[in-house]
């Protein structure tokens, strides 16, 4: 009850703000928009997942009981509404010479399970647009997530782990000249964040923003895109982009009873490239990635020990961990019904360089798989502000027991899961 008269009186609030905006200041205003999104949907076996299984990773890997029967092998539903959302889009009068505009935007599924339900923030950004540039700062998108080019699948994962997810505060500039664009971003992490090992114990990973912040380097990205469009309705657009960041998986070193000041760090390179087709009736999307460590972007990648330098302090040199996606998409563009088919796969690389000792810590997100492709194919109902999806989604991964000094996964076994999702939103 407090919670909801908490959420009242804050709505209020912004209201009462808006109206007294319009009033002192003409060209201030904020319009509200978002959707109501109910999903519902089964899971032929256990998954690795967020939110209570709304957002599916890859399925879980073989857990094999005394009789050796796989305990994952479990079937599983759930309906949840959390993905709903309001978004707030606030134009102002002109500053330094821009037209400036800002972006608030939240829903319901929370930063962890243990507050799923509760109101969070997605987006939250001002921009300045001068005629052929604009700088964005603030919390959005990373820009490996091209906002022009990404799945349109009915999952809330958007195709991850094939396509990059992962929103964090910025400093962005986009540079426009005729139909190209350049693209220059510095990153901090937050909700999204790299793995490394805990400072008490480091034999255990945990996700945190102190790996990057530690750099004093943020996550850098430059991206060139192009676009085009014909009078026939037929529109493309191309481009490719790197990022580069450094972590600092510790500070110290723990040998015996003493500790020990040590200067570690591991970059990660990515780069993606990309294209997208609108003719009339169908839409093409297509997206090639590499990356290096870049398991903040729900990548299955990290990084490991690839030597102790000095056994003396524990001082120790990383290498970066590989992977290679690749993911295509097309799709009807009908008013009242379309069909579309998502498809990808991901291939571990291993390590960049060899290890010293099969033994030495890894630090990732499930480094385990070899291997992953999904399909997934769905219909969408339209009418007027509602739409009825409905999407098959079948993801299979390969995960490894033995690995060489590359950490490869080898003597893999494959799992695979169905999930059969229904969503009604409904837009306002």
């Amino acid at each position: 009850m407090k919670k909801a008269l908490l959420f009242i009186f804050v709505a209020g609030l912004i209201f009462s703000l808006n109206t007294h905006a319009q009033e002192k200041e003409p060209g201030f205003g904020i319009k509200f928009s978002g959707f109501v999104k109910n999903d519902f949907f089964w899971d032929s076996r256990q998954i690795a997942c967020a939110r209570e299984g709304h957002f599916l990773l890859w399925p879980s890997s073989e857990l094999l009981d005394a009789n050796g029967v796989d305990i994952n092998a479990k079937s599983s539903y759930n309906f949840l509404a959390v993905q709903s959302r309001l978004t707030g889009k606030i134009t102002g009068p002109d500053a330094f010479g821009a037209k400036t505009s800002g972006l608030i935007e939240g829903d319901f599924f929370a930063q962890a399970n243990d507050n799923i339900n509760l109101f969070r923030l997605r987006h939250a950004l001002i921009k300045f647009n001068w005629t052929n540039t604009e700088i964005l700062t603030g919390q959005y998108w990373n820009p490996l997530f091209v906002t022009g080019c990404f799945p349109g699948t009915v999952s809330f994962n958007t195709g991850t782990p094939l396509q990059s997810f992962s929103r964090n505060p910025q400093i962005r500039i986009t540079h426009n000249m005729g139909g190209f664009s350049v693209i220059l971003a510095a990153l901090s992490q937050r909700d999204y964040a790299s793995r490394g090992p805990d400072p008490a114990d480091n034999s255990i990973t945990i996700a945190s923003s102190q790996f990057l912040r530690n750099s004093s380097v943020p996550d850098m990205h430059m991206q060139l895109h192009y676009s085009t469009s014909k009078e026939s309705g037929m529109s493309m657009l191309m481009g490719t982009g790197v990022a580069y960041k450094t972590l600092v998986p510790r500070l110290s070193s723990t040998v015996g009873a003493n500790t020990y000041v040590v200067d570690e760090e591991v970059g990660g390179l990515s780069a993606i490239v990309f294209s997208k087709i609108v003719t009339k009736s169908l839409t093409f999307k297509i997206q090639g990635r590499y990356g290096e460590n870049n398991a903040d972007v729900l990548s299955i990648s990290g990084y490991a020990v690839k030597e102790v330098v000095d056994a003396a302090t524990g001082l120790s040199t990383y290498t970066p961990l590989r992977n290679a996606t690749a993911w295509g998409e097309i799709h009807t563009n009908g008013k009242k019904l379309q069909l579309g088919i998502f498809g990808g796969y991901m291939q571990n690389l291993g390590t960049k360089e060899t290890m010293s000792n099969t033994n030495n810590s890894v630090y990732g997100l499930s480094c385990s798989i070899a291997s992953l492709y999904r399909i997934s194919p769905r219909i969408i109902l339209i009418s007027k502000k509602t739409k009825i999806a409905c999407e098959l989604e079948y993801t299979s991964a390969s995960f490894g027991s033995n690995y060489d000094l590359d950490y490869i996964p080898a003597n893999t076994s494959t799992v695979a899961n169905t999930r059969l999702l229904l969503s009604a939103i409904y837009s306002f």
